[in-house]
């Protein structure tokens, strides 16, 4: 049974009725697959799950689709309850900022700055100000995340651990399509020829990681991109799993952002850099 609960006290008392542990997966909504794994995770390694779904608006720059953003509660509660979720709690925008847009949010820091963020200012801000109110409103134990948005999750992992919240964050690895387009609920923006073309972000990730070197990892990554028609690319970076300096060797991350026609995509994988003979 999935309780489906849209406001704080209404949350507060399905919280209360959960013994033992919680893990929480935050979402927008929209659900696919990705989503479900989430859950499966979390329903792996917590006796109970709480999904939230609320399209943020904190967290859409002026020019970006919140409006447009798909919103389909019945189809994701179907989804919720098909994974055995026991509290879904899908609040409207005045029950998250009662007072309209807060004066008080969080800063990303110099991490928030970079790649995604120097692409979409005060995006991250606002991503970490819904974050910690819900996990704060949740009080979970466990909280699941999607390495598909590898920045929010380091993001995130770093909030935790700076601002001492007493909850446990773990990435859950990129589900994908089997032509190997990472699942998003962006996806659906694209026409077929925009789906064949945007696999060239999963085309050149494959190829980075294919490589031990971190300047042939790149190389290999851009050409596949250079070469992609319909594919305008924002960023290609190789860093290390914190996303600082691409590190000498041992593991590292690959990430791209690029417009597929109207509609930004962004994918990551790991790969292991060794040290050239």
């Amino acid at each position: 049974m999935t309780d489906l609960v849209h406001t704080r006290a209404e949350l507060e008392a399905a919280r209360k009725a959960l013994p033992g542990t919680v893990a929480v997966v935050m979402t927008m909504g929209a659900l696919h697959e990705g989503h479900r794994e989430l859950m499966r995770a979390a329903r792996r390694n917590a006796d109970h799950v709480i999904v939230t779904i609320f399209v943020n608006p904190l967290q859409f720059g002026p020019n970006e689709d919140y409006e447009r953003y798909p919103r389909t509660l019945d189809s994701d509660l179907e989804a919720c309850r098909a994974e055995g979720v026991d509290v879904v709690f899908a609040p409207a925008r005045e029950e998250m900022y009662p007072g309209g847009q807060p004066s008080v949010t969080l800063e990303a820091g110099p991490l928030g700055t970079i790649l995604e963020g120097a692409s979409r200012p005060g995006h991250f801000a606002g991503m970490l100000t819904v974050v910690c109110k819900l996990l704060l409103l949740t009080r979970a134990h466990l909280a699941f995340y999607g390495e598909k948005d590898y920045q929010q999750l380091a993001l995130i992992t770093r909030m935790v651990r700076d601002l001492d919240i007493a909850v446990e964050i773990r990435g859950v690895p990129t589900v994908r399509e089997p032509d190997g387009l990472a699942l998003s609920s962006r996806n659906r923006y694209l026409s077929a020829d925009e789906r064949a073309a945007a696999l060239a972000l999963s085309r050149a990730l494959r190829a980075g990681a294919a490589q031990t070197g971190a300047e042939a990892a790149l190389a290999a990554a851009a050409a596949i991109l250079a070469d992609s028609t319909g594919v305008q690319v924002d960023y290609l970076a190789l860093t290390d799993p914190e996303l600082g300096p691409t590190p000498a060797h041992g593991p590292a991350r690959l990430l791209v952002a690029a417009r597929v026609g109207s509609t930004r995509l962004i994918d990551n994988v790991p790969l292991q850099l060794e040290i050239a003979a």
